[in-house]
């Protein structure tokens, strides 16, 4: 399989650079006779360029060209950020308790429907997710929570990007947690505090989210699978030049993916996005090992005492978000992005294979990243 995510970036809402390098490296990809599924952890443009319609719909366009089936978590730059100033959306006005949008030179907001969060979701789930139960390409079935959603919670079927699927006898689950924003808490447009619908789009989507993790694990547990592979985008440990109440909301899932981990007792591999620079490590567990990529394209090395960018914060997760969890059978993978080169993750799954938990490799896993 393809781990990719943060691709293509801008640095500015002209840089289309990686965009019109996409293509080579869908090409690129597809040259790889091994890949099966691509996925895709989230953000498809930078947080410096505007979330529009017709640059999601280029995207798609884009992906179509993939041979294989795509799974893909949604990222906070193409919806839960939206509303931020630099990405074409909007500023509260205290003096009017409304938001001042930002126009083109015509008076047309520059982010899709003033780079309202909610709508923006709701275009990327028009666009990806047109179809539940199938992933982009359509010629692979997966399990929707849109379709098969707890009835005790009806506001579940509203999240066709969480599902899950099989294959090699492992148990894949793709979730939306966005980074960057604290889970989508940073009050939208910097107005004083979360309005009454973001705060339902909080709730609502986590407890979704957990129930959709829950549900996977069931499923891993009671058909014997050999192991379980969850796709999200937020760097849950990323303190992103913050401090550490900005990542506070992101606990209850460390919280849920820990407990269901320990209950499985088999590997558990976790992709995330969001922090750009390659990490393999088990924050679950102090002092497992890690290694990190110390600059963009470097080769990783032990993340002990490597001088990492300053945005990336504390290199120690586990101390980014203290817990009382010790759980050997996990191992998390933040895969590189936003920089040229672009490049992939190539992970291969061999059901006869039993790695210990180390930085390339775990259980019938093991994973390499590839430069085109």
């Amino acid at each position: 399989m393809a781990v990719i995510g943060d691709v293509p970036y801008g640095t500015a809402p002209t840089d289309t650079a990686q965009f019109l390098a996409n293509p080579a490296f869908i090409t690129a990809i597809n040259s790889d006779p091994d890949v099966s599924v691509v996925m895709h952890v989230g953000d498809i443009h930078s947080g410096k360029e505007y979330c529009t319609d017709t640059y999601d719909a280029a995207i798609f366009n884009q992906w179509k060209s993939f041979k294989q089936p795509v799974i893909y978590s949604p990222g906070d730059n193409e919806w839960a950020d939206c509303h931020k100033v630099k990405q074409g959306g909007g500023t509260y006005n205290a003096g009017t308790g409304q938001i001042d949008y930002l126009v083109d030179a015509s008076g047309k907001k520059l982010s899709y429907l003033g780079g309202d969060p909610i709508a923006n979701l709701d275009l990327v789930r028009s666009i990806f997710f047109a179809t539940p139960g199938k992933a982009i390409g359509g010629t692979m079935s997966v399990h929707s929570q849109a379709l098969e959603y707890d009835t005790n919670f009806p506001s579940d079927k509203n999240y066709p990007e969480n599902v899950w699927w099989e294959k090699s006898g492992v148990v894949f689950v793709s979730l939306n947690v966005p980074g960057g924003s604290n889970n989508d808490t940073d009050p939208w447009y910097g107005a004083p505090s979360m309005s009454a619908a973001q705060s339902q789009e909080v709730a609502n989507r986590s407890e979704a989210v957990k129930r959709w993790l829950d549900t996977a694990f069931k499923r891993a547990t009671s058909n014997g699978n050999i192991a379980v592979v969850i796709q999200l985008q937020a760097d849950m440990w990323d303190l992103d030049g913050n401090v550490a109440s900005h990542i506070s909301q992101y606990k209850q899932f460390i919280d849920r993916i820990a407990s269901n981990t320990a209950s499985f007792g088999r590997p558990v591999l976790l992709f995330n996005g969001d922090a750009h620079i390659y990490r393999s490590d088990n924050p679950l567990s102090a002092g497992a090992a890690c290694v990190i990529e110390p600059s963009s394209g470097a080769t990783a090395q032990p993340c002990t005492g490597v001088t990492v960018p300053s945005t990336y914060g504390n290199s120690d997760p586990y101390q980014n978000q203290p817990h009382g969890y010790n759980v050997s059978n996990f191992r998390r993978v933040t895969v590189h992005g936003s920089t040229l080169p672009l490049e992939w993750l190539k992970l291969t799954i061999d059901p006869g294979a039993n790695a210990a938990n180390g930085t390339d490799a775990f259980g019938p896993f093991s994973w390499k990243r590839i430069k085109p």
